[in-house]
């Protein structure tokens, strides 16, 4: 069952030509996005012990993101591509987390949703870097992750189903996508994720 909500702006091909022209820069972004992806899923089990309902979920989520990122690091590694020495802030993610509410309950239900957001965007920029893809290993290797943040993107909406009801879910998801649309749409192009 589909349970999150479409993004309303479809990436760029100015993004995809930027990513293919400088894919190390893009690889090293991607690692980090994993390890990013990671803590935040094992954040959530550390401020939310409360909610156990998500838990199993988002530790099984923070082992995956774990394990991709590990994926790519030994892509990286096959080809000569160094981590970088700091994970940088993704300007995406930063504007998206500006809008959060702030009082304990709405900032838990905004973090969900946010995630199953950043996840789907993912999702659509894996389908468009594994379709780009000339090299079969690369890829296949975008299709399978693809389909696993296509997965993520329902998770998010899920968890927050458990806590919410579906009015107030559905309601604040399509505000997100509707800011994550402007969002996207100012955003500089570069070989990154977001």
């Amino acid at each position: 069952m589909k349970l999150n909500i479409d993004i309303k702006t479809p990436s760029s091909q100015a993004w995809i030509d930027a990513v293919m022209d400088d894919f190390p820069s893009f690889l090293q972004d991607h690692a980090d996005c994993e390890r990013k992806a990671s803590a935040m899923a094992m954040s959530f089990v550390a401020k939310y012990p409360d909610r156990v309902k998500i838990l199993p979920d988002l530790i099984d989520t923070g082992i995956e993101e774990l394990e991709h990122f590990k994926q790519v690091y030994d892509l990286m590694q096959s080809r000569g591509i160094p981590l970088t020495h700091s994970i940088g802030e993704d300007p995406y993610v930063v504007q998206l987390l500006k809008l959060c509410h702030s009082g304990r309950n709405e900032r838990f239900l905004d973090r969900l949703l946010i995630a199953s957001v950043v996840e789907t965007r993912g999702a659509e920029r894996f389908r468009m870097v594994s379709e780009a893809q000339k090299d079969p290993e690369m890829h296949r290797f975008y299709k399978i992750l693809w389909a696993s943040e296509a997965k993520h993107g329902h998770l998010f909406v899920k968890l927050a189903l458990f806590y919410f009801d579906e009015k107030t879910v559905y309601d604040r998801l399509e505000w997100w996508i509707d800011r994550e649309s402007e969002i996207i749409e100012k955003l500089p192009v570069r070989a990154a994720l977001h």
